[in-house]
């Protein structure tokens, strides 16, 4: 059972590049049985309320966060280019294709892969398991890296920095490349999520990755439900719950319609 992907809601400082071992040839998400027998048995068909919950529960508040308040929509305005900084060439490829797969199943969503480090905004760190305490201690010292590694113990992590009007304006996430395809890919999707701005984990929605206890590999339709709630451009950066909830059924019609579309739903 892996350990949780968890979020930390931070100021992160410059990261550190490992060296990283030879590429292998990557495996994709369709060649590794325990994501296609997660995907033959996804729930497809939610209520409204079902969303809607999960929705308010992960775009609200922070699982782990030292400062600034949490009680706001935070969400990139701008164009989401991302930066995989390792050496591996067969996780920097499925990088490549999480990240194509989330641009083509959100619809308000500009994102996409960038060989320029300077033009990113997104910062992908692929380190090996053993440096990853190591790589932590380097973006927020000795002593958060012990309190993350005793309140959280992740096998991988993300965090944003975002300005006064809660827009997001970088985000760093750790992903760990040797613990096999599953953990890769569900941590990658789960931390570049996240990194997008729901960085809240919540135990109480048994349907999204951003709980704990759940482990997809894969974009699941729930929650493409929230990352499509999200950015719709009706909800803004620095929107409170009230106005979320009001602005939320108009977006919702728009949202089913999307998510129906892309995945073939009836």
């Amino acid at each position: 059972m892996r350990q949780p992907c968890s979020p930390i809601l931070l100021l992160l400082a410059a990261a550190l590049t490992p060296s990283l071992t030879d590429a292998i040839v990557p495996a994709t998400g369709a060649e590794i049985p325990a994501i296609t027998s997660r995907q033959r048995n996804e729930k497809k068909v939610f209520t409204d309320a079902e969303i809607l919950e999960g929705f308010l529960k992960t775009a609200f508040g922070a699982e782990y966060h030292l400062a600034g308040r949490v009680d706001r929509i935070r969400k990139y305005d701008r164009p989401v280019r991302v930066f995989a900084d390792g050496n591996r060439a067969d996780r920097k490829v499925q990088l490549a294709k999480v990240i194509a797969d989330i641009r083509a199943k959100v619809q308000h969503l500009d994102i996409a892969m960038t060989e320029d480090n300077d033009a990113a905004n997104v910062v992908v760190k692929l380190v090996r398991d053993r440096e990853l305490y190591r790589t932590i201690a380097t973006f927020y010292g000795q002593e958060r890296a012990k309190e993350i590694r005793t309140s959280l113990d992740p096998q991988c992590l993300s965090g944003f920095r975002k300005n006064e009007n809660y827009e997001i304006e970088h985000s760093d996430v750790i992903l760990t490349v040797d613990n096999g395809d599953f953990v890769f890919l569900d941590c990658a999707y789960e931390e570049l999520l996240q990194s997008l701005g729901p960085i809240n984990d919540t135990a109480t929605v048994p349907w999204t990755m951003f709980n704990d206890s759940v482990s997809m590999g894969f974009f699941d339709v729930y929650d493409q439900y929230l990352l499509n709630l999200l950015y719709d451009p009706r909800i803004k950066p620095g929107m409170n719950v009230q106005e979320v909830k009001a602005a939320l059924p108009e977006v919702l019609t728009d949202v089913r319609a999307w998510v129906a579309k892309v995945n073939h739903l009836e």
